[in-house]
């Protein structure tokens, strides 16, 4: 009888080292004759470089080498992105890099470079971006495409006709960073005319790719290792700073490090995007929601990155999570001179849903409806959106389809509504109404959310047997933090029949794994896991055939289970899978598996359900969150430990998003004003409150063993439960976030105004 691995909160495979400071992340890393990098920022929001005069800087003692926009090569990091242009489009935009004996000489040599600017007209808000005789920042125009995204199905104008009541709003969401404790930074070395790369990364083959372009290289001279990442978000992203320390490395003939300062991954790291967002819905008197119309203007800021799956997956709420025949989408994203927005924890959709559940709060309200009831009665069920299929048959779907007539491979929604509120006692919450002191109302709040996550990047693993009997997975992924490396194991292990702790991992190192996407998207577990099984259990086949050989039975009367491979009828004629191993002919044996996950029948998405109760100090507009539930529907949960890890975190983190934190810009200078934790405001573990984090009963289909995404799905309803329980406290909707002391208190004072009349 084998014991299931996937499943059980077996120990992480990082937690010793981690523990123990064995752990060596990229700045741990000390490599001979290593020198330091420090970059020259623009001071000016918008700007060409006339000149840049590196005499000074290269005759102080220490300096090894500088690289400026007139001697470094012309490739890009990204589409819009060069090494170093003469154009700087940010406060905070490098315009030059030096290398030196220490970070102190670095800093010294980038600060006495001498650079001739000439200031240009800029602009910091995307709706005056949008319009005629904007500053243009790019030689496209500043709206992305040149065009808006445009999704719809259905008619939303014979939507509004059919219904009874319509609602609408306008909702702002601000920039914030993802304060992740590492700031990030890149390690480079050469070898003769190969090039070795130590950075921060989420996804070592992308950054490889962009490096061997930007530098005009082959690829196979480029190998990218991504060590211990000190937390991630999604907006470790990019290759400009591997990109210049390579370029320092190979002037100075020497390894260089380049480490943003805390200030510097605050400005020129990555930022959620901030999102103006107008939507209507139409309802009938009955709670039938016969239209919702929505347009997004978004900013990316200064350069592209991650904007257009941003755009898309902000309007995934609005054309998904209510069952809804007339939907329509539309998404400005713009360029600003602010700094880069880029793929932060599930990019786009705690934006869109924020604006579409406080409105449907409102319309619940309006209707005289229970906002529980409300959603229990228009969410998404599990045949999907009414109308036709569009995309091909036997084409993969997207997980955000716009069309209608494509079911969900799994939905839990339905149970975690009820789950959640039984839970978090919904139906009892006015006997928790009263607080003992008349200044602080108490609130309570729901949301609900879905989430695309899984299917979409092309995924690659291998499994190794060696004659030795060791088992060793390769993936060119990263483990960000959230426990990736120790769920493949278990899938592995059990897709296998071997032990957990047989397991090799090998991961991020473009130097033996197979090409792999980045760890985004909550996509990790779901692309790479089915990979990861499907290679496993061909390798499981290959050691019960060599196991037949010793047993003297035929193959489909072998099973394998804990190490071992036995006879299902006589148990006790088994082998271990390190002596069936030893059976092979060569010393190694590869199984490799590489697909493009996803189904040609249904959408993958992942659900859930929260539920706010907070309490709002009328006097000093400070909110409080005193208890929180979110049950979710993420399929079946392979490590329980790190299914609440991620939750519980997600959950904590979006409690700034939606209460504290804000990337504030100075508008006469384009100057970025609280580059600092103490003035950033992210929350701490003294602000969490008590978090119960709850698991629908799916096993999905399509996903590895049934899983569905996990990593980013929680960070989606936070907002929005929070938001609506002030509402309930006291008595006025929010429309922006953050809900900061003096948005609340002014928000209260308008009510009271309102209620005294003119």
């Amino acid at each position: 009888m084998s014991t299931p691995v996937a499943g059980k909160s077996v120990p992480r495979r990082d937690l010793l080292p981690k523990l123990t400071g064995e752990a060596k992340y990229t700045a741990d890393l000390d490599l001979p004759g290593l020198l330091y990098a420090a970059v020259l920022r623009s001071p000016h929001p918008h700007a060409d470089v006339l000149s840049v005069d590196t005499a000074g800087a290269r005759g102080l003692p220490g300096v090894h080498a500088v690289v400026t926009p007139f001697d470094a090569p012309k490739g890009m990091v990204d589409v819009d992105l060069p090494i170093l242009d003469t154009r700087v489009r940010f406060v905070g935009d490098e315009v030059a890099a030096v290398a030196a004996e220490d970070p102190e000489t670095a800093r010294e040599a980038a600060g006495i470079l001498q650079v001739r600017y000439r200031e240009l007209p800029f602009v910091l808000e995307a709706k005056d971006a949008l319009k005629e005789g904007a500053p243009a920042i790019h030689a496209g125009g500043n709206l992305v495409g040149g065009e808006p995204l445009v999704l719809q199905r259905g008619d939303v104008n014979a939507g509004f006709g059919e219904s009874d009541l319509t609602v609408e709003g306008d909702y702002f969401v601000p920039v914030h960073s993802a304060t992740p404790l590492e700031p990030r930074a890149a390690t480079a070395r050469w070898d003769g005319d190969d090039l070795t790369v130590w950075k921060s990364s989420r996804g070592v083959h992308v950054d490889r790719a962009a490096l061997a372009k930007a530098l005009d290289m082959d690829p196979e001279r480029v190998r990218v290792v991504g060590p211990y990442l000190g937390g991630g978000f999604g907006n470790k992203d990019e290759s400009r700073m591997a990109a210049l320390a390579a370029l320092l490395a190979g002037r100075a003939g020497r390894p260089v490090r380049l480490e943003y300062s805390r200030e510097e991954e605050f400005v020129a790291g990555r930022t959620r995007h901030a999102a103006h967002i107008g939507m209507r819905v139409g309802v009938k008197r009955d709670g039938t929601i016969t239209a919702i119309d929505t347009r997004a203007t978004i900013d990316t800021g200064a350069y592209l990155a991650s904007g257009q799956g941003v755009a898309r997956r902000l309007g995934q709420g609005p054309l998904y999570l209510y069952h809804c025949p007339n939907v329509r989408y539309e998404a400005h994203l713009a360029y600003t001179n602010r700094p880069v927005a880029g793929s932060y924890r599930a990019l786009g959709a705690p934006q869109g849903h924020f604006a579409l559940e406080c409105l449907m709060d409102r319309a619940a309200e309006e209707l005289g409806m229970d906002p529980l009831e409300f959603r229990i009665r228009n969410h998404v069920r599990l045949e999907g959106q009414p109308g036709h299929r569009t995309t091909p048959t036997g084409q993969i779907v997207d997980s955000q389809p716009v069309e209608g007539g494509i079911p969900f491979s799994s939905n839990g929604l339905d149970e975690c509504l009820r789950m959640g509120a039984d839970a978090f006692d919904w139906a009892g919450r006015q006997t928790r109404r009263e607080t003992g002191d008349p200044s602080v109302k108490r609130g309570f709040g729901v949301s609900m959310m879905l989430y695309r996550g899984g299917p979409g990047f092309h995924a690659a693993a291998e499994v190794r047997l060696h004659r030795s009997g060791r088992i060793r997975l390769a993936t060119g992924l990263i483990d960000v933090g959230e426990g990736l490396t120790t769920v493949l194991c278990q899938l592995a292990a059990e897709a296998l029949g071997a032990r957990y702790e047989d397991i090799e991992p090998v991961l991020a190192d473009t130097s033996g794994t197979p090409d792999s996407p980045i760890t985004a998207g909550s996509t990790a577990t779901f692309s790479t896991g089915t990979a990861v099984v499907s290679a496993a259990r061909r390798a499981r086949r290959a050691l019960l055939e060599l196991a037949s050989l010793g047993l003297e039975s035929p193959v489909d009367e072998l099973e394998a289970a804990e190490g071992h491979i036995f006879v299902k009828g006589d148990p006790h004629r088994r082998m271990s899978m390190q002596e069936a191993a030893g059976l092979m002919e060569g010393e190694t044996t590869v199984i490799d598996e590489v697909l493009t996950p996803g189904s040609t029948d249904y959408i993958v998405n992942s659900f859930g359900a929260h539920f706010a109760e907070v309490e709002v100090d009328t006097d000093l507009g400070r909110v409080r969150v005193v208890k929180y539930v979110a049950a979710h529907d993420s399929g079946r949960i392979l490590n329980p430990r790190l299914a609440l890890n991620q939750a519980e975190g997600a959950i904590s983190q979006m409690l700034g998003f939606a209460l504290t934190e804000e990337l504030v810009t100075d508008g006469p200078t384009g100057v970025t004003l609280n580059a600092s934790y103490l003035e950033h405001k992210s929350p701490t573990i003294l602000d969490y409150p008590d978090i119960r984090v709850i698991f629908a009963d799916v096993t999905d289909p399509v996903g590895p063993m049934g899983a569905k995404a996990l990593g980013e799905p929680p960070c989606v309803g936070v907002a929005p439960a929070i938001a609506n329980a002030v509402y309930d406290a006291i008595g006025v909707r929010p429309t922006r976030l953050p809900l900061t002391p003096d948005v609340v208190l002014e928000a209260i004072q308008r009510r009271r105004a309102s209620e005294r009349g003119p």
